[in-house]
């Protein structure tokens, strides 16, 4: 089962989510997965990190400065620092007291005998050391990676998604809780590689024989997206004229590939372009976008998006959509670039709700494509991926317990936004909610119920029940319909109670669909032809 599960998210093209069946939830599951009494009365407002990786031993050591800010009044409190094993932290300190300090398995409970007021500030410091979780299928699993590149160079990442920054890094590993204020990542690395973080590189200096790259972002970041790479990088510049100026594109690729990266990475003028249009002004022009070659296929890292699809066109040379519109283009930069609009300025706030980050982002391809190719091409791509969906169980996964849903949050989640947007009918007004989300939940992690409500709203129209249908239920809405002469007699099967779901035939003419049976004059009395880019099933009966 589970390499059936693996295999189905590599046709659906999923580069960068890890999988996760479900199973009886535990202690643990909501320890990492809620925002629990000891979570809840503090905010973190900015890491200052520091990492030293080791080859040789495969083992990492460092530290992770905590500043933090009390958001409620509350009595003896114990934090809750996640870490996890085989990791260990060797030394803790607080500027607050202590009264005790105690590992239970992936977490560390710090107890206080203080009562702290809302408002108030500290910091709490660890350094760490140990040999992490090796990633044994980056980045579908959760792990370190020490690859050597062609030339034997070291070749050092981290994929952790899925499973959580912690098992590298001591943090507070929530989705709701971001560092506000950003991070400060200084990489040591020998002499002859190269250490690339998130932001922007605002010192390097030689430490002994070694070097340090010190890396600051000062937006909001999502922990899973704050990643070192290390190896044999060069580096080479662009700028994108944009809609809030001048925005700086950085690319760090293995030194032997810098000729085909500046080929191939020509197509982030025009993916820009596409994505400004849609989802408005990229969302870190103060930390820059970046490109980053690594040794497995990419992921969304947060101005730092990982690069692994080899130089060529599709996924990895394959459309995954089998119209051929596919290989027009990089799956993995268009893809992953997407998710710095939906996943790093939109995050989540629980692993349940991650169909906004993969729905969105795979139905950027399909705008990405709109724009640069037309329309046309843009519907054929978007029904062609409807192949990869499972329909296997619900996209929306448990709450509280780090949780996702069914890998269909991507090309079914793509087909249900398509779906809203032939509902919409609006195309400039689709385009208007999509910028408005980005605007008006900037920098913030958010909802499910939030999203939903916001589509509602903004396009004056009650879509509750089509989010309801296509991320609580694996059924797909079936149209059934018997035609006689220009008479259609139709309604609706396998649908939730009351969906309001409209849809139009291929000449335009609508239908507003129920449970009990309609009928109406069609047109013409030409055999019915129904509009492709609902994501519903039709069929005939006598």
């Amino acid at each position: 089962m589970k390499k059936l599960v693996l295999l189905s998210i590599l046709i659906s093209g999923v580069s960068q989510a890890q999988f996760f069946e479900n199973a009886k939830t535990t202690r643990i599951d909501t320890l990492k997965g809620s925002n629990t009494e000891f979570r809840d009365f503090w905010d973190v407002k900015k890491y200052d990190i520091v990492l030293e990786p080791n080859f040789d031993t495969k083992s990492i050591k460092g530290s992770n400065k905590i500043s933090l800010t009390i958001e409620k009044d509350v009595k003896n409190p114990t934090f809750q620092i996640d870490l996890q094993k085989p990791m260990k932290a060797d030394k803790i300190t607080a500027s607050f007291p202590m009264t005790d300090k105690k590992v239970d398995g992936d977490f560390i409970f710090l107890s206080t005998k203080k009562n702290f007021k809302k408002g108030e500030t500290y910091t709490i410091d660890i350094d760490y050391s140990g040999n992490p979780l090796i990633a044994k299928h980056a980045p579908w699993d959760g792990g370190w990676i020490f690859n050597k590149d062609k030339n034997g160079n070291p070749w050092m990442t981290v994929a952790d998604e899925g499973i959580g920054a912690s098992i590298w890094l001591p943090v507070k590993d929530i989705w709701s809780d971001e560092p506000n204020n950003g991070i400060t990542f200084k990489i040591i690395t020998p002499k002859d590689l190269v250490g690339v973080a998130n932001g922007r590189l605002i010192k390097q200096e030689n430490v002994g024989d070694k070097k340090s790259w010190t890396w600051e972002v000062k937006n909001p970041i999502n922990d899973y997206s704050i990643i070192p790479s290390i190896g044999k990088y060069v580096n080479f510049k662009d700028t994108f004229d944009g809609e809030e100026g001048k925005l700086d594109l950085d690319y760090w690729v293995l030194d032997y590939n810098l000729d085909k990266a500046k080929k191939q990475f020509e197509q982030v003028q025009a993916m820009m372009k596409a994505f400004e249009h849609w989802f408005g002004p990229y969302p870190f022009y103060k930390d820059s976008y970046k490109l980053v070659e690594s040794p497995h296929l990419g992921m969304e890292h947060q101005s730092n998006v990982a690069y692994g699809n080899k130089y060529q066109n599709g996924y990895l040379g394959r459309d995954l959509s089998g119209t051929g519109i596919g290989l027009k283009w990089d799956y993995i930069i268009i893809h992953e670039t997407g998710h710095e609009w939906f996943a790093n300025n939109i995050t989540a706030k629980d692993q349940a709700d991650m169909w906004i980050h993969e729905s969105f982002t795979t139905y950027s391809e399909t705008l990405f494509v709109d724009h640069l190719f037309g329309k046309a091409d843009g519907n054929q791509y978007l029904q062609g991926i409807r192949k990869n969906i499972q329909n296997d169980k619900p996209i929306i996964g448990t709450y509280g317990v780090r949780n996702e849903g069914s890998g269909d949050m991507y090309p079914k989640g793509a087909n249900m936004l398509h779906t809203i947007r032939q509902v919409i009918n609006n195309d400039e007004k689709f385009r208007q909610i999509l910028r408005g989300l980005n605007k008006d939940f900037y920098h913030q992690t958010v909802t499910t119920e939030q999203i939903e409500k916001y589509f509602s709203e903004k396009s004056g129209i009650d879509l509750s029940t089509i989010f309801t249908q296509y991320l609580r239920t694996i059924k797909i809405p079936t149209l059934e319909y018997k035609q006689t002469g220009n008479q259609l007699t139709y309604k609706w099967t396998n649908v939730i109670p009351d969906l309001k779901l409209p849809i139009r035939l291929a000449d335009g003419q609508e239908l507003k669909p129920t449970e009990q049976s309609q009928t109406v004059t069609l047109r013409s009395d030409k055999p019915v032809a129904f509009d492709k880019n609902y994501y519903i099933e039709v069929k005939q009966v006598q």
